[in-house]
C-alpha cells in the first residue's frame, strides 16, 4: 500500500462513473491506481451523502448505490464527521467562501485537517485556494502513472 493517504474528492468518482468526457479516463485512471495500491484514498461520510444526494436528485437509484459501493469498497477508511469538523468548517467558511469556496468542501477540509491530511485528489480549482492543502488534478496523475 502507498505511504501517503489522499482524501478523494465525489467528483473523482462520478466522473469515472459518468458520460464521455475529457475528464473521464484520468478520473479512472485515478480510481485504477488505488485499486493497484499505487495510492491509498480516504474519503468522509460526507463524500457518500453527495454522492446518493446527486444520483437521487437525477432518480438514478441503482448508480447512487452502485457508486457509493465502490467509494465504500476502494477507500482505506471512511473519516468521521462530528461536532469538531462542523466546528471547524464554520471557521473555514469565514476564511474561504467569501472566495467561492463551497461549503461541502471546506467540511472535507475540516476532516483532511483534523486527520493530518493535506493532499486531495480533485478537478475543483478552488481547493488551490486553501492554506495547506495541495489538489491533485487527476489529468497530471494519470500522466505521471503511465
Amino acid at each position: 500500500m502507498a505511504e501517503e493517504r489522499y482524501f478523494l474528492d465525489v467528483n473523482i468518482a462520478m466522473y469515472a462513473a459518468g458520460a464521455e468526457h475529457p475528464l473521464k479516463a484520468p478520473c479512472m485512471a485515478v480510481l485504477q491506481m488505488a485499486v493497484d495500491g499505487q495510492i491509498e484514498i480516504v474519503i468522509d461520510a460526507e463524500i457518500i451523502q453527495e454522492t446518493l444526494h446527486r444520483y437521487g436528485s437525477l432518480q438514478r437509484w441503482k448508480m447512487a448505490q452502485e457508486v457509493s459501493e465502490s467509494l465504500l469498497t476502494l477507500a482505506s477508511s471512511v473519516l468521521p464527521v462530528g461536532e469538531a469538523e462542523m466546528r471547524r468548517t464554520l471557521h473555514l467558511f469565514e476564511l474561504y467562501a467569501p472566495m467561492g469556496v463551497r461549503a461541502r468542501d471546506l467540511l472535507h477540509v475540516a476532516v483532511m485537517q483534523k486527520n493530518g491530511l493535506s493532499r486531495i485528489i480533485s478537478t475543483d480549482a478552488h481547493f488551490d485556494l486553501i492554506a495547506g492543502i495541495t489538489r491533485l488534478q487527476p489529468t497530471d496523475m494519470a500522466a505521471n502513472s503511465q
